[in-house]
């Protein structure tokens, strides 16, 4: 189970350090009177430290190598 838990750490860490965050769309209600409605699509974006990614990729390979094998 460790060792499972450390390599998702460990690609999760790598992945977090190769891309910084990610955008998306959402639509959001500008005027709402009545019958009319008007709309916009509004881009926003979730950003994360780089450092963030370095934590969790060492992290991983600590778990990874402290765990146990089993034979």
């Amino acid at each position: 189970m460790n060792r499972t838990l450390g390599i998702v750490l460990i690609v999760v860490g790598i992945a977090m350090l190769i891309w910084t965050g990610f955008s998306y769309t959402k639509k959001e209600k500008i005027v709402d009177a009545g019958p009319i409605q008007i709309s916009a699509d509004k881009e926003k974006s979730v950003n994360w430290p780089p450092y963030a990614g370095g934590i969790i990729l060492i992290a991983g390979v600590v778990v990874f190598a402290t765990s146990k094998n089993k034979k």
